[in-house]
Formats: C-alpha cells, structure tokens, sequence
C-alpha cells in the first residue's frame, strides 16, 4: 500500500530529530558554525558516505583533523603540497590518498574561483528546469573540470543516481531540526531524494517504486512520488525513512 502523508508526517515528527543523526556523516556539518565549514565538510562528509557507516565517520575525521578550526579557510590558506601531506597514507574503501588530496584541491579551487561552492552551484540552475539533476550535472562536470576523483565525483556521463551529491545538497538546502540549511539560493522543491539501497528497498516496500536499480531515473520516479504529497519540500521524509537501515550499520 502507498504511503499516506499522514502515515509520513508521523514517521517524520518521530524520526527526524537530532538525537538520531549518529551515526551519520551529517553529524560533521553540525560541529561547524559558519556556513563556508559547513558547506565544505558537508560536501567531504557526503562524498565519503559509501560502505560501512563506522569506517566513514573515521575516514571523515581523518579528512579533517588536520584542517582545524575552520577547513574552508584551512584550504584557501594551505598550499597544495601541504594538502596532500596528511593524505599519505589515506584509504577508504576504494578511495586513495591521492584522490581524496584531487577532489580537496577540487574544493579549494571551487572557493578561489567562486567564493562558495554554493555559488559554483547556483551557476549551473536554471529557473525553468523542474528539478535540480541537470544543474547537479553542471556542478559536477565544473568541480572536476581540472581533474576528477571518480570513488568520490563520479563521471556525469555514467548517469548514475548520485546519491552522495543529492545527500550533499538535501543537508545544504533543507532546514529543520535535521538538516542545518546552509544555502539559500536553491529551492526545497527541487531536491531529488539521496538513492542508496535503503531507500530504495523502503519505496519498493512502500508500492512507490518496482525499479531495482539505484539510477537517476529511479530517484527521479521516487522523488515525484514524495511531490505529490509535499511539494514544496519532497525530500523532506528520506532521513525519517531510512534511519533504520543507517543505524543498522550500512549506507
């Protein structure tokens, strides 16, 4: 049976609160004030989201332990060579040293070029456009126009759902008690839900879907769904639905 907004609203008012984000990525964006820290460990907490939830809180508190206080302004300030020194001897998964020290570079020239990842973002929207997958693809293929580090950014081509991104820019765009709305520049409608196998077996279970893959064309199709009941807002119920399988280990 589909599920009713008021089925929703009740899973969302029980689950979406803050003492549930552990173990979560996002809980990194909440240790930061300012929105350029925010926008800059969510987008490395975010991109690291893959494979065991525990070793991804470790392999983002690696990330970031040399960075200080503030990483925005510990990647303007530090020298490309002096990025790529506490990477050594880095290794999530599939992702090496040297390519989270590429997609770090990626970030910093993002903030020389642009001023904010936001802003690098809002280049690529376009107002007509009903959702926001082809401005993602934008952003994408300019983050890695220099060089790409594909376990983290992968290639736009592939088409793939990019749940990581979309996760990125759910923590960036909404603001409630879960998700710290960092940006102002992009409308909540225009979210596409953050497709892993949680969300995907839960919109299976729930009728929404019939689709087993976890491409942009299923999120899209997952997404209208949730439209059609919020939709000013339909990514709104993805962190309340899918707690169950992130606090049982695996994202």
């Amino acid at each position: 049976m589909l599920p009713t907004k008021a089925f929703l609203e009740k899973t969302y008012k029980a689950m979406n609160r803050p003492e549930y984000i552990h173990p979560d990525p996002l809980e990194f964006v909440w240790r930061y004030k300012s929105a350029a820290d925010r926008e800059v460990v969510g987008l490395i907490a975010a991109c690291l989201a893959y494979g065991n939830v525990n070793q991804i809180l470790k392999s983002v508190e690696k990330v970031l332990a040399p960075m200080g206080k503030s990483p925005a302004a510990w990647l303007r300030q530090t020298s490309p060579a002096d990025i790529k020194k506490p990477l050594a001897r880095f290794k999530h998964r599939f992702t090496t040293g040297a390519e989270m020290a590429v997609f770090l570079l990626n970030i910093k020239r993002a903030l020389a070029e642009h001023g904010s990842l936001e802003k690098l973002f809002l280049k690529g929207c376009r107002g007509s456009e009903p959702t926001i997958e082809a401005a993602l693809y934008r952003f994408i293929d300019a983050f890695n126009s220099q060089a790409c580090a594909p376990t983290l950014t992968p290639c736009t081509a592939l088409k793939s759902s990019f749940k990581r991104v979309n996760l990125f820019l759910r923590w960036m765009v909404r603001k409630d008690a879960v998700d710290p709305g960092v940006w102002t520049g992009v409308s909540p409608s225009k979210l596409i839900i953050p497709l892993d196998t949680h969300m995907r077996q839960v919109s299976m279970g729930m009728g929404i879907t019939k689709r087993k893959d976890t491409s942009m064309k299923t999120a899209v199709e997952i997404t209208a769904y949730f439209s059609g009941i919020a939709p000013k807002d339909p990514v709104k119920y993805d962190f309340a639905l899918t707690r169950a399988g992130i606090r049982g280990n695996n994202t």
